[in-house]
């Protein structure tokens, strides 16, 4: 079928076209959430704008990694492509050396004020979405381990790994997966370090944004017992930790009589097609063969009792979820034992059962932490110390949240609400370069008129329906 081979190239004599067409949407985009006069209201890193605002130099590098760029360096691309410029309305952009130099001039004050400029305009969005999406705020913390291999990169410091490099807390909104704060710390920095005061700042963000009630959600690590009491009092919150399997919890859950437990029943999901054969196991058959030693469930039940933690001056629910695993090696099983995770909550309304399979839903966190680092490519470290690296990646993360704007954004029709409705999803969902390939990668032919400056798009696509229907919705003027 691939039968092309009389393939000549030739130079088009006027015609000004350029890849990633969606750019233009982009910056509508920041613009009309407000997001540009945001930022160079909240930040003051230049003493003067000649030629460029703290919003050319954030923008800059967030455009960079929708436009195709993985690294700082590929600033230069960009800025010697005349017909990117000429479709952002630039005369120039600055080059990775500056945009290196601009990352540098922040300190942690200038890292916050950033934060809170992304998410003034964040809330505008959040304000145009059905009055549903403000029953509960779900917000999920958790640290990850960005490695580097550079010896002169302040704040570097070696993690419980081995891996030398720093270890952002991520605070997201689960809703919607946004990033809503990134703190950036050495590699050897426990991952509940500072995890309570950015708790607080995104329970103040979603409580202002109109939140009806908010549940904070984190592993392990993230118990904050210290904490527990006071947002207990708030009345309008909800947190769910897991805990550490101590001697003396184990003692209490295997205290409790067995006719407190029951099977947790997981959910299957439903099949939207005809069902199909089950597929056979390979790497089962190989850890078999091989005489590996495996390890499976063979069956999960719940319990539930009172437990106050030292740090707190009453009782909260702990959910024990209790393994039963079989140690198999080969066709041979080696002995079961049984294993117990916790969690605690001042939830107590709720069964045991599903609290358990809400605290699993955090896990989902793991899939924006993945993209991050590996689809934005955010969580890098291409400066030189630790302030500096953090200010990079909240200006990378931005690619991040203007792809959740865009879904955010998208207008329903009550003619094809479900519809609509059921794209606005997939988007949301959808990782960030199937994203870039289906809204930002659109061949378009750039003709500037005089007040005017077309984007001709140049092929069709699945998604140029909805691309045009964003781009119709922000026409329609400024996000109050």
């Amino acid at each position: 079928m691939l039968d092309a081979d009389t393939i000549h190239y030739e130079l088009a004599d006027r015609a000004r076209g350029i890849a990633a067409g969606g750019i233009g949407a982009m910056l509508l985009l920041a613009r009309r959430t407000g997001l540009v006069a945001d930022i160079n209201r909240r930040l003051h890193l230049l003493k003067r704008h000649l030629p460029y605002h703290e919003s050319d130099h954030v923008l800059n590098i967030a455009f960079n990694i929708l436009a195709g760029g993985r690294r700082l360096e590929h600033l230069e691309i960009r800025r010697n492509d005349e017909v990117y410029l000429d479709a952002i309305g630039a005369e120039r952009i600055p080059d990775p050396t500056t945009a290196g130099d601009f990352c540098r001039r922040f300190g942690v004050g200038d890292v916050l004020d950033l934060m809170d400029a992304i998410n003034d305009a964040r809330t505008r969005v959040w304000k145009e979405q059905p009055e549903a999406f403000f029953d509960e705020a779900v917000i999920d913390a958790d640290g990850t381990l960005v490695a580097t291999g550079g010896a002169c990169k302040g704040g570097v410091d070696i993690a419980y790994d081995g891996t030398w490099g720093y270890h952002p807390l991520v605070v997201s909104l689960a809703n919607t997966a946004e990033p809503l704060f990134l703190v950036n710390r050495p590699g050897n920095r426990p991952s509940h370090e500072k995890a309570a005061s950015f708790l607080d700042r995104a329970i103040r963000l979603c409580r202002e944004a109109g939140f009806r009630s908010l549940l904070l959600r984190g592993d392990t690590d993230f118990t904050q017992t210290t904490h527990l009491d006071r947002w207990d009092d708030a009345g309008d919150l909800r947190f769910l930790f897991g805990i550490d399997a101590r001697p003396n919890l184990i003692t209490l859950a295997e205290g409790l009589p067995e006719a407190a437990f029951g099977y947790l029943e997981r959910p299957v999901r439903p099949i939207k097609t005809v069902p199909r054969e089950r597929r056979e196991r390979h790497k089962a058959a190989i850890v078999r063969e091989r005489g590996f030693e495996a390890i499976h469930t063979l069956e999960e039940m719940v319990a539930e009792f009172p437990y106050r933690p030292t740090a707190c001056d009453r009782e909260y629910r702990v959910i024990v979820l209790r393994k039963r695993l079989a140690h198999e090696k080969g066709q041979l099983r080696l002995f079961e034992e049984y294993r117990y995770f916790f969690f605690i909550t001042n939830d107590r309304t709720l069964p045991a059962d599903q609290l358990v399979l809400a605290a699993n839903g955090r896990c989902d966190q793991e899939n924006l932490l993945s993209q991050l680092k590996t689809g934005v490519h955010a969580l890098t470290a291409p400066v030189d110390d630790l302030e500096s690296n953090w200010a990079y990646m909240v200006m990378a993360a931005l690619a991040w949240s203007l792809k959740a704007w865009a879904a955010l954004l998208l207008p329903e029709s009550p003619r094809h609400a479900e519809a609509h409705r059921a794209e606005k999803r997939e988007l949301l969902r959808m990782e960030f370069r199937t994203f870039c390939a289906a809204m930002i990668e659109r061949p378009c032919q750039i003709v500037r008129g005089s007040r005017r400056l077309i984007y001709r798009l140049l092929s069709w696509k699945r998604w140029n329906g909805t691309f045009l229907r964003l781009v119709e919705r922000l026409h329609g003027g400024w996000l109050c």
